[in-house]
């Protein structure tokens, strides 16, 4: 068994505040919210009526995908994932639509629901008896590995191509699951991600669970308020976030840029015991995966610049900083930066480990620490359990990144923890 050193060569993100990696850090540099009223959920009868959503007005479909690619094309998180996944390819200096199939490349793209108002057109359509009216491509917009099949014809990858889905944790899942790949030999280069559809018919049942604030409608940026004692639950989200991760031999010998070090990762489950549920997270489970990715660094970890955390505006913000400090104190590490991406975004779902990730190697990459924006009133329990001078409200510069951990927690009591280095050769 081989132990590749595993780096970052590219990236690519399709946000609600911002389509392609400069905007992106723009947005996030400068607090930019990408939440918006949605006057479809208004209509049906939402009690919240604000979600994030990316803004395609201003992008080419066409350079993304063929006409036929689009004909009867209605399955956003499919259009997300092929802007992402194609800019991270392009961004890490690969060629898009090689002649032949490099059995080296795979793709690993997760998603939750790709294309939910695809399976509604269809199932009108079926009901009616009218099934020669669906287009030939409903197969392909509505199965779980749709999007990662498209994006692997497009760089010729003859490596593995699956799509993983683990809820909230998917995005964070598939960048572990290509970086233990490529360490173990078994692939060079790995296109990973995730993608989330935006779609009224994903978020109506947390909508239903009351999890969901509805006194925003009318101040949709003061909406995702992680960290707040004002929090009143999390925003419906959606979007991309794609990397292109490969063995350091390789990116050396191909001259190109590194925008961090993939140095440990891992995966679990807290059993939906000692308090975790469906629902709500193990925290002796959630400590393990924590303590556990530190203790499973390829490169010693004795400091932590920053934590991105999962954070999502909810009753269990405070229960995940305590499940931090208690992850931590027990690795004899000090307590790091924390913020949240999803004060800005809201919550991508399946997409959101993704993006959250660039928005963590961006802070690596740029030596800066994210704002927590919409947190000025700190939940006291948090304020009693973390010093509040590291949960950021403004973003600062600064030399002094050089590890960020992320983590992302999902429904089912899954965890899935990430630690990513700065390169400096």
């Amino acid at each position: 068994m081989t132990d590749n050193r595993v780096v970052v060569t590219g990236m690519g993100v399709c946000a609600p505040n911002g389509i392609g990696l400069a905007a992106f850090r723009q947005a996030l540099v400068e607090g930019k919210s990408g939440i918006r009223h949605h006057s479809i959920l208004e209509e049906l009868k939402f009690r919240c009526q604000v979600a994030g959503a990316p803004d395609l007005n201003d992008i080419d479909i066409d350079h993304y995908l063929t006409r036929v690619e689009q004909r009867g094309l209605n399955a956003s998180g499919i259009i997300y994932g092929m802007i992402a996944g194609q800019d991270a390819w392009v961004d890490a200096g690969l060629e898009i639509g090689p002649e032949k199939t490099d059995y080296s490349t795979g793709v690993i793209m997760g998603v939750g629901l790709s294309g939910p108002d695809k399976f509604r057109d269809g199932t009108y359509l079926i009901d009616d008896g009218q099934i020669r009216r669906l287009s030939s491509n409903t197969v392909i917009q509505t199965m779980g590995s749709g999007c990662a099949s498209m994006l692997a014809g497009r760089i010729g990858a003859g490596n593995q191509v699956t799509a993983n889905s683990s809820a909230c944790a998917t995005g964070t899942e598939a960048i572990i699951m290509g970086y233990e790949r490529i360490r173990s030999g078994q692939a060079t280069t790995m296109l990973v991600g995730s993608t989330c559809a935006s779609s009224p018919y994903i978020w109506a049942g947390f909508d239903a669970m009351r999890i969901l604030p509805s006194v925003y409608n009318d101040t949709p940026h003061q909406a995702s308020r992680p960290l707040s004692a004002s929090a009143k639950g999390f925003v419906p989200s959606s979007g991309s976030g794609a990397l292109v991760i490969e063995s350091l031999e390789h990116a050396r010998q191909r001259g190109a840029e590194i925008y961090a070090e993939i140095i440990s990762g891992h995966v679990s489950s807290g059993g939906q015991r000692d308090g975790g549920s469906l629902t709500s997270p193990n925290p002796l489970g959630v400590q393990t995966c924590i303590q556990r990715t530190i203790a499973s660094a390829t490169t010693p970890i004795n400091k932590i610049s920053a934590i991105n955390g999962h954070l999502t505006a909810t009753t269990k913000d405070a229960d995940e900083i305590q499940n931090w400090k208690i992850a931590l104190t027990e690795c004899e590490l000090q307590l790091a930066p924390i913020n949240s991406t999803k004060g800005l975004i809201g919550h991508a779902l399946s997409a959101s480990g993704s993006i959250e990730s660039i928005a963590a190697i961006l802070q690596l990459h740029h030596q800066e620490i994210y704002a927590n924006v919409n947190c000025e009133d700190l939940h006291p329990q948090i304020a009693d359990m973390y010093d509040a001078d590291l949960i950021p409200t403004t973003t600062t510069q600064t030399t002094e990144v050089d590890i960020v951990l992320k983590a992302s927690f999902g429904f089912g009591d899954i965890n899935a923890c990430i630690a990513f280095k700065r390169y400096l050769g």
